[in-house]
């Protein structure tokens, strides 16, 4: 686990940082995998992200959209459901 990510002491996770594109990718996980989102950011170890977790490799500096599209792939999310279930303006590095 990566340090300061503990949700239950109030904590918000690194990858939940500041910034538009974090701000997005943190709305698209909660709009594609619900709840579940981010227990999968925290947890889900991605073998297209060098077998690290979403949250390890946000704060390794790693792209949000790579991640994004990283855990998309690794949870067979289909293209069409990708950006969400609302339109958005813009996508996650545009």
């Amino acid at each position: 686990m990566v340090p300061g990510s503990d949700v239950r002491r109030g904590v918000r996770p690194l990858w939940q940082g500041a910034g538009v594109r974090y701000s997005e990718l943190r709305e698209l996980v909660q709009d594609v995998f619900g709840p579940l989102g981010t227990t999968l950011v925290r947890d889900q170890v991605l073998g297209g992200l060098e077998d690290r977790t979403a949250e390890q490799a946000l704060a390794d500096g790693e792209e949000p959209r790579r991640v994004w599209r990283a855990l998309c792939d690794a949870m067979d999310v289909p293209e069409a459901r990708r950006w969400g279930s609302v339109e958005r303006g813009r996508r996650p590095g545009q």
